[in-house]
């Protein structure tokens, strides 16, 4: 059965449809997905889910590193009981974003830094956001404990093998079944078959055959299906490994 390690099932433009989109999870063999949350609203639905759902449904949960100018101290105190309450499975999607905007990259790290150290406490894997800001990534998850998952990894096979130092799984989205994505296929290529992540980052970055329309957790299908191209492996056995690698960031937890 598929695993889709990181979609937005709560943000607004798929909650309305999530039971649709988990019954067309579940005819395409999806039957575990982590949702992402990055708002208290987001992080309340997704709860709700895991309450009707517990076998199918982690939650993670994580201030953004876009909205770090407006993130407060009670914000983090929040984030901070949750984490601790156990009711997240994962802490994230936390990191840094010089994509956009580098004029508060201050502001970035500190935030970064503040949720590491609550994971650290808390004892809970984090899911990292790293985009144009690798260096600086990697050097603030120096002061991570607990397993790192890099979502939608994208940056280079060097950045890569860096990470892969770190107690730290590497999860592939729709990206590397685009054409021009000459860099995404070598990093799948490149990287160790347990330490390989699924996931679609739905509404985001729908695979090809869907590349275009909204993004599902049904569709993380077409991203297992490239790995396993890419890997020279039967899909099965690539399905069956990454359910492993993922149920291993909790099993101290």
């Amino acid at each position: 059965m598929l695993t889709d390690t990181h979609c937005h099932l709560t943000c607004d433009e798929l909650y309305d449809h999530y039971e649709e989109l988990l019954e067309n999870a579940q005819k395409a063999d999806v039957d575990l997905i982590m949702i992402m949350a990055t708002n208290k609203e987001e992080y309340l639905r997704a709860l709700e889910i895991k309450e009707k759902y517990p076998d199918r449904i982690k939650v993670a949960f994580g201030w953004f590193p876009g909205d770090a100018q407006k993130i407060t101290q009670e914000d983090l105190d929040y984030l901070r009981q949750e984490a601790l309450s156990k009711r997240m499975d994962v802490l994230g999607e936390i990191g840094l974003d010089y994509y956009w905007d580098k004029s508060f990259k201050e502001e970035q790290k500190a935030l970064f830094k503040a949720q590491i150290e609550i994971a650290n406490e808390a004892n809970l894997p984090i899911s990292i956001h790293m985009r144009e800001a690798s260096q600086d990534t990697l050097e603030l998850l120096a002061l991570s404990k607990t397993p790192i998952i890099f979502h939608c990894f994208s940056g280079s096979l060097p950045i890569m093998k860096e990470a892969l130092k770190m107690n730290s799984l590497i999860s592939f989205a729709g990206p590397i079944t685009y054409k021009n994505n000459k860099q995404g296929p070598t990093n799948v290529e490149a990287c160790p078959l347990n330490r390989l992540l699924s996931e679609t980052d739905a509404p985001y970055l729908s695979p090809v055959p869907k590349r275009g329309k909204r993004n599902e957790p049904a569709y993380v299908t077409f991203t297992v299906d490239k790995i396993a191209q890419l890997k020279g492996l039967p899909k099965e056995e690539v399905v069956q490994q990454i359910r492993k690698n993922f149920l291993s960031l909790f099993e101290t937890h």
